[in-house]
């Protein structure tokens, strides 16, 4: 008796590719402490200024970094990236370095910068973006010193 032939089509189905540009992010969260100060000025001229911020003694924050990638997604994964290769960049590049320790005195990278969440967006920006793997390509660094207080920064190219 001949094999019966199923109408039914294979079970695989052909992978719809969608076109455009996407934008992902990945937060993460540490813990340090700094002095905003300018040893150029006075200590009135920075108590003026930076008023507590330029405490002797330091003071700290609960940072959150947010790093957004933009490019468009790999038409066999559907991902720009994997979320989780951008968690261990941003551990490696910032995290690890600067959880737990004072800005000013304790990063390499920070040393002779006034770590201000302005100047720390654009110093993070510069230790994230050799890491971040083509096609993607980093879009922002925005870094919350509070939950109401941040500071956001585009690259170098966009100045």
């Amino acid at each position: 008796m001949p094999k019966k032939v199923s109408s039914r089509k294979s079970s695989a189905k052909a992978v719809r590719v969608l076109a455009g540009t996407v934008f992902i992010t990945r937060q993460v969260h540490f813990n340090s402490a700094h002095r905003l100060y300018n040893p150029t000025k006075s200590l009135a001229w920075n108590q003026k200024q930076y008023g507590l911020c330029t405490n002797p003694h330091w003071h700290g924050h609960n940072y959150v970094l947010e790093v957004t990638l933009k490019g468009r997604p790999d038409p066999i994964t559907g991902y720009l990236m994997d979320l989780g290769e951008l968690k261990r960049i941003l551990f490696r590049a910032v995290v690890d370095r600067c959880d737990h320790r004072n800005l000013n005195d304790e990063v390499p990278f920070l040393r002779g910068v006034i770590p201000s969440t302005e100047n720390l967006t654009i110093a993070f920006w510069h230790e994230i973006a050799p890491h971040i793997p083509a096609p993607a390509t980093l879009h922002s660094v925005r870094l919350y010193e509070t939950p109401r207080n941040y500071a956001e920064f585009f690259g170098p190219d966009t100045d």
